[in-house]
């Protein structure tokens, strides 16, 4: 079993950062890390404000992120089968759009 995980774990693809978007922008843009990583930071705290607003964030080339609301609900305690109740919630949604699916 060892040698599943470690062969799992050896094709999880990598985690790209914040920092590491910011430092590719910055090379290819002719802008200081520091630059690149507010503009950044920024965007991504507009986007945020504009989803609790409830308004769609549309992004060309890449998708939409949208927020929808889920029901409350009843479901099961997977430990004792015991009913629970699920509270309504609010999340998060993106669509990508056709190119970025064909790209992949």
């Amino acid at each position: 079993m060892a040698k599943k995980d470690s062969a799992r774990k050896a094709a999880a693809a990598a985690t790209i950062t914040l920092k590491h978007l910011a430092a590719d922008i910055a090379e290819s843009q002719d802008l200081s890390k520091k630059h690149a990583e507010a503009v950044l930071t920024d965007m991504v705290d507009l986007i945020t404000k504009h989803l609790k607003k409830g308004d769609r964030v549309r992004i060309v080339g890449l998708g939409i992120l949208q927020v929808r609301k889920r029901a409350a609900r009843t479901g099961r305690n997977p430990a004792t089968g015991e009913p629970i109740h699920i509270k309504a919630s609010r999340k998060v949604t993106f669509r990508p759009v056709k190119e970025l699916k064909e790209a992949i």
